[in-house]
Parts: structure tokens; C-alpha cells; sequence
């Protein structure tokens, strides 16, 4: 779930993209007075109202939502075998990942 600190990026990426509020509810499809909300921190953003602000912002939705990057919420439990060590097969996880979360990001599906 979104927090009221998202208001706050969502506000910090408008302004970065040169938006009006205005601007942004028409560019987004979303009432002028639900934006003004959702950045105040009155109202929790939808998903559908996020990935509108991103793709009118030109912000990643991590980015809008203060979700960071795929290492930062990547918690890795294993047994390491085969002499691989954690570091190495944490790196080797997180490589999927990134692409897979970039691949999302970008609206390719990761599997055929």
C-alpha cells in the first residue's frame, strides 16, 4: 500500500516533468481535486492512478511510490552448495530479478 510519503514524490515528480495539477489530471484522467488528495496525503493512490501519474511524469512507479530498487525489497534465504557462496548467489538472483522487474516496467512479459 501507498504511503502519504508517496504525496510527496508524486508532487516531487510533477513539478520535476513541469506540470501544472491540472496539467496532470488531464494528462492522467484523474479529477483535479483526487490528484490534489493523493499528494496531500488525504488519499491513497490507486495502482491504476500510479501507473497514470508514472507513464504522464515519466517516473518509474518505485520511483512514485518510494518502493526503491529490487535489491532494497529482496529478502534472499538459501543454502548455499556446490562451494557457491550467499554473495554470489544473491547477485545471481537479483540479476533475474532487475531484468524481470525492468522487463515489467517496460510491459514485456517475461515469459512466452
Amino acid at each position: 500500500m501507498m504511503s502519504t510519503h508517496a504525496g510527496a514524490l508524486i508532487e516531487r515528480a510533477r513539478l520535476a516533468a513541469g506540470l501544472s495539477q491540472r496539467a496532470l489530471a488531464d494528462a492522467t484522467g484523474i479529477s483535479q481535486s483526487t490528484l490534489s488528495r493523493i499528494i496531500s496525503g488525504d488519499r491513497v493512490a490507486k495502482i491504476p492512478e500510479i501507473v497514470a501519474i508514472a507513464r504522464a511524469t515519466g517516473h518509474t512507479i518505485a520511483q512514485l511510490t518510494g518502493a526503491g530498487t529490487v535489491a532494497d525489497r529482496v529478502l534472499c534465504v538459501a543454502r548455499a552448495t556446490n562451494d557457491s557462496g550467499m554473495d554470489d548467489m544473491r547477485r545471481a538472483l537479483l540479476h533475474f530479478l532487475e531484468l524481470n522487474d525492468y522487463l515489467d516496467e517496460q510491459a514485456i512479459p517475461a515469459t512466452i
